[in-house]
């Protein structure tokens, strides 16, 4: 027996014009300098120059299924491109601004990207593969600024200017292909992953549901997360279709000018990487940054440390939720929101946790031979996802082993619950085998940088005549610290055990991190590998 409910596609036009609709008046703010000074736009005036791009893109000659690429801040002109693209039935593909060239190039070929939006400050760094991305027919520069390096372009504001208002969104299968991400290509090259209409919908419900993110509009959204990371981890289509305001905040990511957007603009939600909330953690030691209009800011895309999530609740007053989730998921799958039954006591014991996985996710665990693991919090394994908004292939790149029985093999080992409650212990490449036995490297770093006196931590394994493998940790000290390796060992002697202790440390200036601000530890494997490292061993037998 089938139902009797009609059979209406799930399309980002339908993100499009609910918010186009039903919430005009809310609005987006472009910031336009360190101060926070913004430019404002309506949900309606969006709309109709999002209207204008499809029609300008069509003259161009772009159809169904073709890829018009993005190399844009966090703008007006993005989130234009957002709904404007998918919605006439081409393909979003956003470009890391952070890409060495020649992953850069790479992913632009192997998408087969015809046209680029581009910000004319940054015209330089599309520039340095221009000659090598034979696809590309056109490049519109966004803004003002030297794209002498990018030959001849078209401008994005004359463009939409020939244009009238109106569109008539075409309607089609709603897995169709809305937009592509490329993963920050750790190990290798990049692989690609495309999203369907369906998913990106059905994300965006999840995100603004009440167990969730609850964006609605009474919110007012700070967008700091890139909008070529993982679709900025889908708030900028939440805020659309529930009228919650955009805070855009461009290039100005650093402590100071975030600050200040803070202070101006007073967002009630945001969501960065841990490094950017550290960042501006230390700025408000000695600077004022007033954020009692936050109800909530989400923390991912590395494991946030305990002291952080604490910080910010007893010295900013903000409740800091982690959440956990990758470019291949959309990216939300679990946020660390403790159960009703949580004592508030015990409360930060369920947020350092990865998360509990939000409806239409499901997540199990399996051991190396693929047999799946109880969820009693106890048994250890690689987590295993499957969803409507879940990728089962990567595009052009079958990567086999990366798939198990329908189920994205996601390379993070920990424990699952049942509950429901993800508790990551390490990277599958990342883990540390010292004696036969796990030591997490995740784990380890939270302790590290537990210390006052260090700013950031990474942990990688490093060769050990004895026990094969021994920790080694990198660490970046506070400006005019005198704490010593000894004085690091000696505060983790209640904190882990014994045998987790590291006897290699290396004090750094900073850790490298990946384009999307994760630590990139294959550099400092490389880095010690060659040598490059000063590091000091600490004799873990003194004093008994």
């Amino acid at each position: 027996m089938l139902s009797t409910m009609q059979d209406y596609p799930l399309l980002v036009s339908g993100i499009l014009r609910h918010g186009q609709s039903v919430y005009g008046d809310s609005r987006i703010r472009t910031i336009v300098s360190p101060e926070g000074d913004a430019v404002e736009a309506t949900f309606t005036e969006v709309a109709e120059r999002a209207e204008r791009l499809a029609r300008a893109l069509g003259r161009l000659g772009i159809g169904d299924s073709d890829r018009v690429a993005t190399f844009l801040w966090n703008n007006q002109a993005h989130l234009e491109a957002y709904l404007a693209v998918p919605a006439m039935g081409a393909v979003l593909h956003t470009l890391n601004l952070r890409l060495f060239p020649e992953q850069l190039a790479y992913i632009i070929n192997h998408a087969e990207d015809q046209v680029i939006i581009c910000n004319a400050s940054i015209a330089g760094l599309l520039g340095e593969v221009r000659d090598e991305i034979p696809t590309v027919r056109h490049i519109i520069v966004v803004g003002e600024g030297d794209t002498s390096a990018l030959g001849d372009t078209l401008d994005y504001e004359e463009l939409l200017a020939a244009e009238e208002p109106g569109y008539d969104w075409p309607q089609f299968d709603e897995r169709q292909a809305a937009a592509m991400c490329y993963t920050s290509g750790t190990t290798g090259n990049p692989k690609g992953v495309v999203y369907s209409h369906r998913s990106t919908y059905l994300h965006t419900m999840a995100i603004t549901a009440g167990s969730s993110l609850g964006i609605s509009e009474r919110d007012s959204v700070l967008s700091i997360v890139p909008m070529f990371h993982a679709n900025a981890w889908g708030t900028p289509y939440a805020a659309f279709m529930t009228g919650a305001d955009l805070i855009m905040p461009q290039q100005y990511l650093q402590a100071a000018p975030l600050a200040a957007i803070i202070n101006r603009h007073r967002p009630t939600v945001s969501a960065g990487v841990p490094t950017i909330w550290s960042d501006l953690l230390r700025y408000a030691q000695t600077n004022t940054v007033d954020m009692s209009s936050l109800r909530m800011i989400t923390a991912g895309g590395a494991a946030v440390p305990r002291l952080l999530i604490e910080r910010f609740r007893d010295e900013m007053g903000v409740e800091m939720v982690q959440g956990w989730g990758m470019t291949e998921t959309s990216p939300l799958c679990s946020l660390a929101t403790p159960p009703r039954q949580a004592a508030p006591a015990e409360e930060i014991e369920w947020r350092v946790k990865a998360g509990r996985i939000v409806p239409g996710v499901e997540v199990r665990i399996c051991d190396d031979d693929g047999s799946v693991l109880a969820n009693d919090g106890v048994a250890v394994g690689e987590f295993e996802v499957r969803g409507p908004w879940i990728t089962g292939s990567y595009y052009g790149d079958p990567s086999e082993d990366r798939f198990h029985d329908g189920w994205l093999r996601t390379g993070d080992i920990g424990s699952f619950d049942g509950q429901g409650y993800m508790q990551i212990s390490d990277r599958s490449k990342d883990v540390i085998k010292s004696g036969g036995e796990w030591i997490s490297s995740v784990e380890l770093e939270n302790e590290v940088m537990a210390h006052p006196d260090v700013i950031e931590a990474a942990v990688i394994a490093v060769p050990d005549d004895r026990w094969s493998e021994r920790p080694l940790a990198a660490v970046v000290l506070e400006e005019g610290s005198t704490t010593t390796p000894d004085d690091l060992v000696a505060f983790l002697a209640d904190r882990v055990s014994k045998w987790w202790v590291p006897e290699r440390w290396s004090i750094i200036d900073e850790v490298p991190k990946t384009s999307v601000g994760k630590f990139d530890k294959k550099v400092l494997r490389a880095r010690y590998a060659a040598g490059a490292l000063d590091v000091v061993e600490v004799d873990l037998t003194a004093g008994g």
